[in-house]
């Protein structure tokens, strides 16, 4: 169990230091020459490739959930206990807080570098590209990260693929962010948000109830899916 928390813990952190690092690098205010087109498709493109990877290299220790949602998503689907869900949990939500440490430490040595610029949280209203509302940010990410979470359920199950599964959950985030950018910034995974939010504090935190909540609903609902489609039979 040991081994499968550090991997949650160590695979949580790296999502949130290189996804979230390449959002704050290409987008907004800090975007260094980035067209908001260009910086969708690269954030996109780093969470998918991130997670890919992660997949392929912790997948065989603990599952790389690296998300509270997927694991939710397993929980209700028995494929991991009780137990291993609560450690998972807590390794995630304390990874996502150290990867924005990192990045934070990292940034703030630039004189460039502000709290306006964030650490790649998300955010509705005023802090959504398309000014959202709270209730269509909340039935995005629910959406969004049913979709993602429902894939994962079966690709990792007895009749899923046993070769590419890491590279099609990576694809699926990659789609998954290139919707949702533009809407809230995607979360998809409450650690994910909540890192940032945390250090941010501001707008970021007093939204973030909304990124952990509707991820985990949408988590919920991707294993109820699952098991009224039979996916595994």
């Amino acid at each position: 169990m040991f081994r499968k928390i550090s991997a949650e813990f160590i695979g949580t952190a790296i999502l949130v230091f290189i996804a979230c690092g390449v959002a704050v690098l290409t987008l907004g205010s800090w975007h260094s020459g980035f067209g908001v087109g260009a910086g969708i498709i690269a954030t996109s493109l780093a969470f998918g490739l991130v997670l890919a990877g992660l997949a392929y290299g912790l997948g065989p220790i603990s599952g790389c959930h690296v998300n509270p949602a997927v694991t939710l998503g397993a929980l209700l689907a028995g494929r991991i206990s009780l137990n291993d869900a609560l450690g998972y949990w807590v390794a995630q939500f304390a990874g996502g807080i150290a990867g924005a440490g990192l990045l934070d430490a990292i940034f703030r040595s630039s004189p460039d570098w502000t709290k306006a610029i964030g650490l790649g949280a998300d955010g509705f209203g005023s802090a959504s590209m398309i000014h959202i509302s709270a209730t269509g940010a909340f039935l995005t990410e629910v959406i969004l990260t049913a979709i993602f979470v429902f894939v994962i359920l079966v690709v990792t199950g007895k009749n899923g693929p046993t070769a590419v599964p890491g590279l099609i959950i990576g694809l699926t985030l990659t789609v998954v962010h290139l919707f949702g950018i533009a809407v809230t910034g995607t979360s998809a995974n409450p650690a994910r948000s909540f890192g940032p939010a945390l250090l941010l504090g501001g707008t970021a935190l007093h939204q973030v109830w909304l990124f952990i909540v509707a991820p985990l609903v949408g988590g919920a609902l991707a294993a109820l899916t699952h098991r009224l489609l039979k996916a595994d039979a």
